[in-house]
């Protein structure tokens, strides 16, 4: 899960921002929130190499955290979405993201 606070104040940095949101979504996030994205990944050799990449992208001024679930973690997550009866995001299946 990458969880992102970015600087939005001028063209130049809501371009910036805008980019990173898209480098996530090419290296195969899905956005929760506007400022949170997940990906699963196949182990922890993978997930590193992914936030390595991510540390790469990050515009300057830009606040960036990684966290790792396993498979158990996330399935124990109790999502709200205000009044409304919705079910909770299923795990994706791992194959459709690679």
């Amino acid at each position: 899960m990458a969880v992102f606070d970015l600087p939005v104040l001028t063209k130049a940095e809501r371009r910036r921002a805008t980019k990173f949101r898209e480098f996530l979504l090419d290296e195969g996030f899905t956005m929760m929130q506007l400022s949170v994205y997940i990906r699963f990944t196949g182990g922890k050799e993978q997930a590193l190499a992914i936030t390595n990449r991510i540390g790469k992208k990050v515009p300057k001024n830009g606040k960036v955290d990684v966290l790792f679930f396993t498979d158990k973690q996330y399935q124990n997550i109790f999502s709200f979405r205000g009044r409304r009866d919705e079910p909770k995001p299923e795990r994706p299946d791992q194959l459709t993201l690679f």
